[in-house]
């Protein structure tokens, strides 16, 4: 019963790496394994900080995978665009997210070889911004 009031118990952080070691803990009790601090030396189950990593395999043919990261919760745009700036597939489109990180797939299956480019918008683009360049073989 007490292990059950724990992980009912109302926390409220007063920082935001003390948001992220609550999260963690939380995860760890529901997934199992040990937990590992954003204060120790390791990774924690939630970024730091906005990115938006290069696709891999970068050259790709047909399909890649997208990563990006969220600290916070946010509404997210991922969008597709070809060389001449033409919007080419909307992948995420303004979606609330929680904080973590995320994989999507992109099939290019449908489209010519070439140059395409992968842009994230955090909160209408306020919060955060990023391109990456991608290239498309068949």
């Amino acid at each position: 019963m007490n292990d059950l009031k724990e992980v009912v118990k109302i926390k409220r952080p007063k920082t935001q790496s003390e948001y992220r070691e609550i999260i963690s803990k939380d995860i760890a009790k529901v997934f199992g394994g040990k937990f590992v601090s954003s204060n120790k030396k390791g990774t924690s189950t939630i970024p730091t900080e906005f990115a938006l990593s290069q696709n891999y395999p970068n050259p790709f043919n047909p399909t890649t995978k997208i990563n990006f990261d969220l600290p916070k919760d946010a509404k997210v745009k991922l969008v597709i665009y070809d060389i001449l700036g033409r919007e080419v597939k909307v992948l995420v489109n303004n979606e609330f997210r929680t904080a973590g990180k995320y994989i999507t797939e992109f099939n290019g299956s449908n489209l010519a070889s070439g140059v395409y480019f992968a842009r994230i918008l955090v909160n209408e683009g306020k919060d955060f911004m990023a391109v990456k360049k991608m290239v498309l073989i068949k």
